[in-house]
């Protein structure tokens, strides 16, 4: 069973686009999951996730896509009843200039609002790789 949100995490750590996250490429992209990166870049990262087709707008399509990925990974046995008034609800709520489709200002929006939905975002024990090896530099615009 494909897993489309391992897919967009996966297709996000490959930025040559050639289907191998290389050594370099993993370790840059490591870096938005960082303590210390900024919540503005956290939140540019998921809205680029959700953005599957990416057009610069996350559509309801797109949405419904990623919510019903991401709650297949949990035991919430839900309806595609359930998952559409979720979908149906955020829309109504983030969609605030009425344009069908969520873009990335609106996006700020709920994220400053609902700050909890970075908390995924950040993973503790990399703080722990960066004070234990100095040297080894999360994000580096260096090109492979």
């Amino acid at each position: 069973m494909q897993n489309l949100f391992a897919d967009r995490v996966f297709f996000m750590f490959d930025r040559k686009r050639n289907g191998v996250i290389e050594f370099g490429e993993f370790v840059r992209s490591l870096s938005i999951f960082h303590p210390h990166t900024p919540e503005h870049e956290k939140s540019s990262f998921m809205f680029k996730l959700y953005d599957l087709d990416g057009t610069g707008f996350i559509q309801r399509h797109e949405l419904k896509k990623m919510v019903g990925a991401l709650l297949s990974e949990t035991d919430l046995g839900l309806s595609e009843e359930s998952i559409e008034a979720i979908v149906e609800q955020t829309m109504v709520e983030v969609d605030t200039n009425k344009d069908g489709k969520i873009d990335e200002e609106e996006w700020k929006e709920l994220v400053a609002k609902n700050p909890s939905i970075l908390k995924n975002m950040t993973l503790p024990y990399l703080k722990e790789v960066t004070l234990a090896f100095p040297s080894f530099v999360l994000d580096s615009e260096v090109d492979d």
